[in-house]
Protein backbone atom coordinates (compact mmCIF):
# COMPACT_ATOMS: atom_id res chain seq x y z
CA UNK A 1 0.00 0.00 0.00
CA UNK A 2 1.56 3.48 -0.82
CA UNK A 3 0.64 5.02 2.32
CA UNK A 4 3.33 7.91 2.39
CA UNK A 5 1.96 9.16 -1.42
CA UNK A 6 -1.29 9.05 -0.24
CA UNK A 7 -0.37 11.55 2.49
CA UNK A 8 1.26 13.70 -0.02
CA UNK A 9 -1.95 14.15 -2.29
CA UNK A 10 -4.32 15.19 1.30
CA UNK A 11 -1.66 17.61 1.79
CA UNK A 12 -2.84 19.35 -0.88
CA UNK A 13 -6.41 19.36 -0.06
CA UNK A 14 -6.28 19.89 4.21
CA UNK A 15 -4.27 21.69 6.68
CA UNK A 16 -3.64 19.06 8.84
CA UNK A 17 -3.22 14.96 8.02
CA UNK A 18 -2.97 12.97 11.06
CA UNK A 19 -1.68 9.67 11.00
CA UNK A 20 -3.58 7.67 14.25
CA UNK A 21 -0.82 6.88 16.91
CA UNK A 22 2.18 8.48 14.89
CA UNK A 23 1.50 12.08 14.33
CA UNK A 24 0.32 14.63 11.99
CA UNK A 25 1.49 16.41 8.84
CA UNK A 26 0.54 20.20 9.02
CA UNK A 27 0.73 22.60 6.26
CA UNK A 28 1.56 26.42 7.00
CA UNK A 29 0.85 29.38 4.73
CA UNK A 30 4.11 31.29 4.07
CA UNK A 31 3.84 34.98 1.85
CA UNK A 32 6.34 35.88 -1.53
CA UNK A 33 9.33 37.04 -0.54
CA UNK A 34 12.26 38.61 -2.52
CA UNK A 35 15.67 37.94 -1.21
CA UNK A 36 18.68 40.59 -0.40
CA UNK A 37 20.36 38.77 -3.49
CA UNK A 38 17.65 39.11 -6.15
CA UNK A 39 16.09 35.75 -5.32
CA UNK A 40 12.22 35.75 -6.00
CA UNK A 41 9.93 33.36 -3.79
CA UNK A 42 6.30 32.63 -5.06
CA UNK A 43 3.57 31.85 -1.53
CA UNK A 44 4.10 28.91 -0.54
CA UNK A 45 2.78 26.31 2.38
CA UNK A 46 5.48 24.88 4.76
CA UNK A 47 5.32 21.00 6.06
CA UNK A 48 5.97 20.48 9.68
CA UNK A 49 5.51 16.85 12.14
CA UNK A 50 4.05 17.42 15.25
CA UNK A 51 4.26 13.96 17.07
CA UNK A 52 1.43 14.98 19.66
CA UNK A 53 -1.29 15.12 16.91
CA UNK A 54 -2.43 11.42 17.20
CA UNK A 55 -6.10 10.90 17.36
CA UNK A 56 -7.57 9.44 14.49
CA UNK A 57 -10.05 11.95 12.33
CA UNK A 58 -10.66 9.49 9.50
CA UNK A 59 -9.14 11.77 6.54
CA UNK A 60 -6.73 9.16 5.80
CA UNK A 61 -8.74 6.12 6.28
CA UNK A 62 -11.38 6.95 4.05
CA UNK A 63 -8.61 8.42 1.39
CA UNK A 64 -7.12 5.07 1.18
CA UNK A 65 -10.08 2.93 1.47
CA UNK A 66 -11.32 5.25 -1.70
CA UNK A 67 -8.13 4.78 -3.13
CA UNK A 68 -7.67 0.92 -2.41
CA UNK A 69 -11.21 -0.52 -2.83
CA UNK A 70 -11.42 -1.10 0.92
CA UNK A 71 -14.10 -0.63 3.29
CA UNK A 72 -13.05 2.10 6.36
CA UNK A 73 -12.23 -0.55 8.99
CA UNK A 74 -9.83 -2.71 6.85
CA UNK A 75 -8.33 0.38 5.63
CA UNK A 76 -7.94 1.38 9.26
CA UNK A 77 -6.07 -2.39 9.73
CA UNK A 78 -3.98 -1.86 7.00
CA UNK A 79 -2.85 1.92 8.03
CA UNK A 80 -2.14 0.16 11.69
CA UNK A 81 -0.05 -2.90 10.12
CA UNK A 82 2.11 0.16 8.11
CA UNK A 83 2.66 2.22 11.50
CA UNK A 84 3.99 -0.24 13.59
CA UNK A 85 6.55 -1.46 10.37
CA UNK A 86 7.40 2.05 10.48
CA UNK A 87 7.56 2.61 14.00
CA UNK A 88 10.00 -0.57 14.00
CA UNK A 89 12.31 1.28 11.24
CA UNK A 90 12.86 4.57 12.85
CA UNK A 91 14.27 3.24 15.59
CA UNK A 92 17.72 2.00 13.05
CA UNK A 93 16.87 4.19 10.27
CA UNK A 94 15.50 7.23 8.64
CA UNK A 95 12.01 6.95 7.66
CA UNK A 96 11.56 9.02 3.90
CA UNK A 97 8.10 10.77 2.89
CA UNK A 98 8.55 11.81 -0.45
CA UNK A 99 7.75 14.97 -1.32
CA UNK A 100 7.22 15.79 1.96
CA UNK A 101 10.43 15.10 4.29
CA UNK A 102 12.33 12.83 6.09
CA UNK A 103 11.83 11.73 10.04
CA UNK A 104 14.63 10.80 12.27
CA UNK A 105 15.53 10.09 15.99
CA UNK A 106 18.00 12.64 17.51
CA UNK A 107 20.62 11.57 20.11
CA UNK A 108 17.51 12.10 22.52
CA UNK A 109 15.39 9.57 21.25
CA UNK A 110 13.34 12.21 20.24
CA UNK A 111 11.58 12.91 16.72
CA UNK A 112 13.31 15.45 14.03
CA UNK A 113 11.29 16.17 10.80
CA UNK A 114 13.08 17.91 8.12
CA UNK A 115 11.04 19.08 5.23
CA UNK A 116 12.01 18.20 1.33
CA UNK A 117 11.44 22.29 0.61
CA UNK A 118 11.02 21.18 -3.12
CA UNK A 119 7.24 20.96 -3.27
CA UNK A 120 4.63 23.83 -2.91
CA UNK A 121 1.53 22.37 -1.38
CA UNK A 122 -0.12 25.92 -2.07
CA UNK A 123 -2.56 25.01 -5.26
CA UNK A 124 -3.04 28.73 -5.60
CA UNK A 125 0.85 28.87 -6.35
CA UNK A 126 1.04 26.28 -8.89
CA UNK A 127 3.09 26.76 -11.81
CA UNK A 128 5.15 29.36 -9.87
CA UNK A 129 8.76 28.89 -9.61
CA UNK A 130 11.48 30.61 -8.11
CA UNK A 131 13.93 33.14 -9.97
CA UNK A 132 16.69 35.22 -9.74
CA UNK A 133 17.02 38.52 -10.58
CA UNK A 134 19.60 39.43 -13.14
CA UNK A 135 21.73 42.55 -12.49
CA UNK A 136 21.92 44.93 -15.46
CA UNK A 137 25.22 46.35 -16.18
CA UNK A 138 25.63 49.63 -18.32
CA UNK A 139 28.25 49.15 -21.02
CA UNK A 140 31.05 52.22 -19.83
CA UNK A 141 32.37 53.87 -22.52
CA UNK A 142 36.21 54.61 -21.90
CA UNK A 143 37.63 57.90 -23.77
CA UNK A 144 41.06 58.57 -24.36
CA UNK A 145 42.43 62.11 -24.95
CA UNK A 146 44.97 62.21 -26.91
CA UNK A 147 47.24 65.07 -26.07
CA UNK A 148 49.40 66.71 -28.65
CA UNK A 149 52.54 65.76 -27.21
CA UNK A 150 51.28 61.85 -28.25
CA UNK A 151 51.37 63.16 -31.76
CA UNK A 152 53.38 61.21 -33.77
CA UNK A 153 54.44 63.69 -36.69
CA UNK A 154 55.65 66.29 -33.76
CA UNK A 155 57.79 68.14 -36.87
CA UNK A 156 54.47 68.52 -38.30
CA UNK A 157 53.51 71.52 -35.44
CA UNK A 158 56.46 73.35 -35.96
CA UNK A 159 54.45 75.04 -39.40
CA UNK A 160 51.12 77.02 -39.46
CA UNK A 161 48.79 75.64 -42.97
CA UNK A 162 48.05 78.58 -45.10
CA UNK A 163 45.15 79.99 -45.63
CA UNK A 164 43.56 78.89 -48.84
CA UNK A 165 42.53 81.86 -50.99
CA UNK A 166 38.46 82.21 -51.98
CA UNK A 167 37.14 83.04 -55.09
CA UNK A 168 34.55 85.86 -55.44
CA UNK A 169 32.36 83.33 -57.70
CA UNK A 170 32.29 80.77 -54.74
CA UNK A 171 31.30 84.01 -52.54
CA UNK A 172 28.15 84.76 -54.33
CA UNK A 173 27.49 80.99 -54.10
CA UNK A 174 27.08 80.97 -50.55
CA UNK A 175 25.27 84.08 -50.49
CA UNK A 176 22.85 82.58 -52.98
CA UNK A 177 22.38 79.63 -51.12
CA UNK A 178 21.78 81.57 -47.43
CA UNK A 179 19.22 83.61 -49.18
CA UNK A 180 17.14 80.62 -50.85
CA UNK A 181 17.63 79.05 -47.29
CA UNK A 182 15.73 82.43 -45.70
CA UNK A 183 13.34 82.21 -47.88
CA UNK A 184 12.20 78.66 -47.48
CA UNK A 185 12.01 79.38 -44.03
CA UNK A 186 9.80 82.42 -44.09
CA UNK A 187 7.58 80.29 -46.10
CA UNK A 188 7.54 77.45 -44.29
CA UNK A 189 6.70 79.38 -40.77
CA UNK A 190 4.54 81.41 -42.47
CA UNK A 191 1.96 78.60 -43.54
CA UNK A 192 2.20 77.02 -40.61
CA UNK A 193 0.96 80.63 -38.79
CA UNK A 194 -2.23 81.12 -41.50
CA UNK A 195 -2.91 76.93 -40.55
CA UNK A 196 -2.68 77.50 -36.67
CA UNK A 197 -4.99 80.68 -36.68
CA UNK A 198 -7.85 79.00 -39.00
CA UNK A 199 -7.80 76.01 -36.57
CA UNK A 200 -8.05 79.05 -33.31
CA UNK A 201 -11.03 80.58 -35.19
CA UNK A 202 -12.57 77.01 -36.06
CA UNK A 203 -12.51 76.01 -32.35
CA UNK A 204 -13.56 79.75 -31.30
CA UNK A 205 -16.31 78.94 -33.63
CA UNK A 206 -17.09 75.73 -32.36
CA UNK A 207 -17.41 77.32 -28.72
CA UNK A 208 -20.34 79.74 -29.55
CA UNK A 209 -22.55 77.10 -31.28
CA UNK A 210 -23.06 74.95 -28.00
CA UNK A 211 -22.80 78.36 -26.01
CA UNK A 212 -25.88 79.05 -28.56
CA UNK A 213 -27.63 75.69 -27.88
CA UNK A 214 -27.25 75.53 -24.04
CA UNK A 215 -28.84 78.78 -23.78
CA UNK A 216 -31.68 77.87 -26.33
CA UNK A 217 -35.05 77.36 -24.82
CA UNK A 218 -37.78 74.84 -26.36
CA UNK A 219 -41.15 74.42 -25.47
CA UNK A 220 -42.80 70.91 -25.20
CA UNK A 221 -46.14 71.69 -24.31
CA UNK A 222 -47.56 70.83 -20.85
CA UNK A 223 -47.32 66.98 -19.56
CA UNK A 224 -50.35 65.27 -17.77
CA UNK A 225 -49.45 63.91 -14.51
CA UNK A 226 -48.80 60.23 -13.99
CA UNK A 227 -49.59 58.16 -10.74
CA UNK A 228 -47.11 55.36 -9.82
CA UNK A 229 -48.00 52.96 -7.07
CA UNK A 230 -45.25 51.32 -5.27
CA UNK A 231 -45.81 48.42 -3.00
CA UNK A 232 -42.39 47.27 -0.62
CA UNK A 233 -41.96 43.59 0.08
CA UNK A 234 -40.49 43.11 3.30
CA UNK A 235 -36.70 41.75 3.18
CA UNK A 236 -35.74 38.85 4.61
CA UNK A 237 -33.45 39.25 7.31
CA UNK A 238 -30.27 38.07 6.59
CA UNK A 239 -27.36 36.95 8.91
CA UNK A 240 -24.94 39.44 9.37
CA UNK A 241 -22.00 39.40 11.57
CA UNK A 242 -18.68 40.70 11.84
CA UNK A 243 -17.54 37.57 13.82
CA UNK A 244 -15.76 35.24 11.25
CA UNK A 245 -17.89 31.51 11.79
CA UNK A 246 -16.96 27.93 10.47
CA UNK A 247 -20.62 25.94 10.09
CA UNK A 248 -20.82 22.23 9.00
CA UNK A 249 -23.95 22.72 7.08
CA UNK A 250 -26.72 19.98 5.96
CA UNK A 251 -29.11 21.86 2.91
CA UNK A 252 -29.94 24.96 1.47
CA UNK A 253 -33.51 26.33 0.38
CA UNK A 254 -35.01 28.82 -1.89
CA UNK A 255 -37.71 29.36 1.09
CA UNK A 256 -36.89 30.83 4.52
CA UNK A 257 -39.34 28.87 5.79
CA UNK A 258 -37.82 25.51 4.76
CA UNK A 259 -34.52 26.64 5.96
CA UNK A 260 -36.29 27.72 9.13
CA UNK A 261 -38.44 24.22 9.44
CA UNK A 262 -34.83 21.95 8.94
CA UNK A 263 -33.23 23.95 11.69
CA UNK A 264 -35.77 23.07 13.89
CA UNK A 265 -35.48 19.84 13.27
CA UNK A 266 -31.74 19.35 13.88
CA UNK A 267 -32.35 21.23 16.78
CA UNK A 268 -34.88 18.28 18.15
CA UNK A 269 -32.45 15.88 17.07
CA UNK A 270 -30.16 17.35 19.92
CA UNK A 271 -27.84 19.87 17.38
CA UNK A 272 -26.91 23.47 18.49
CA UNK A 273 -28.55 24.25 14.84
CA UNK A 274 -28.95 27.61 13.09
CA UNK A 275 -29.31 29.68 9.66
CA UNK A 276 -26.01 30.29 8.78
CA UNK A 277 -24.86 33.37 6.07
CA UNK A 278 -27.10 33.19 2.88
CA UNK A 279 -25.42 32.42 -0.35
CA UNK A 280 -24.30 34.77 -3.07
CA UNK A 281 -27.73 33.13 -5.47
CA UNK A 282 -29.98 34.15 -2.08
CA UNK A 283 -29.89 30.70 -1.05
CA UNK A 284 -30.64 29.98 2.63
CA UNK A 285 -28.68 27.49 4.84
CA UNK A 286 -29.31 25.73 7.66
CA UNK A 287 -26.40 24.17 9.69
CA UNK A 288 -26.00 21.73 12.05
CA UNK A 289 -24.23 24.18 13.85
CA UNK A 290 -22.13 27.48 13.75
CA UNK A 291 -19.12 27.22 15.35
CA UNK A 292 -16.46 30.18 16.19
CA UNK A 293 -13.93 27.42 16.34
CA UNK A 294 -12.76 26.06 13.28
CA UNK A 295 -11.51 22.61 14.52
CA UNK A 296 -15.02 22.29 16.38
CA UNK A 297 -16.60 22.93 12.67
CA UNK A 298 -14.31 19.86 11.47
CA UNK A 299 -14.67 17.74 13.88
CA UNK A 300 -18.60 17.56 13.63
CA UNK A 301 -18.39 17.52 9.86
CA UNK A 302 -15.78 13.96 10.32
CA UNK A 303 -18.95 12.77 12.41
CA UNK A 304 -21.52 13.13 10.74
CA UNK A 305 -19.96 12.06 7.28
CA UNK A 306 -18.21 9.00 8.13
CA UNK A 307 -19.89 7.80 11.40
CA UNK A 308 -23.74 9.15 10.85
CA UNK A 309 -22.86 8.29 7.08
CA UNK A 310 -25.09 11.84 6.21
CA UNK A 311 -24.43 14.34 3.85
CA UNK A 312 -22.93 17.47 4.84
CA UNK A 313 -20.16 20.20 4.09
CA UNK A 314 -18.39 22.48 5.33
CA UNK A 315 -18.56 26.85 5.02
CA UNK A 316 -16.10 29.48 5.85
CA UNK A 317 -18.47 32.66 7.02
Amino acid sequence: MQLTRYIQELLYQYECVTIPHFGAFLTRPLNAKVSEKGDFYPPRKEVTFNELLKTNDGILAHYVAQKEGLSYENALRHIEKEISSWKKRLKTQTLRFPGVGEIRLNLDRNIRFTPWEKVNFDPSSFGLSHFKRETLHKPRIQTKIISPMENKNNDDLMFTPEKEKKSPLMRYAAIGVIGIALLATSYYFGDQYVAEQRLVAQQDAQKQIEKNVQEATFDLGSLSEVEVSITAEPIPEEVVSDQEYFSVIAGSFRSLDNAESKVNALIEEGYTAALAQQSIDGLYRAAYGRFTNKKEAINLLYYIKYTLKEEAWYLEE
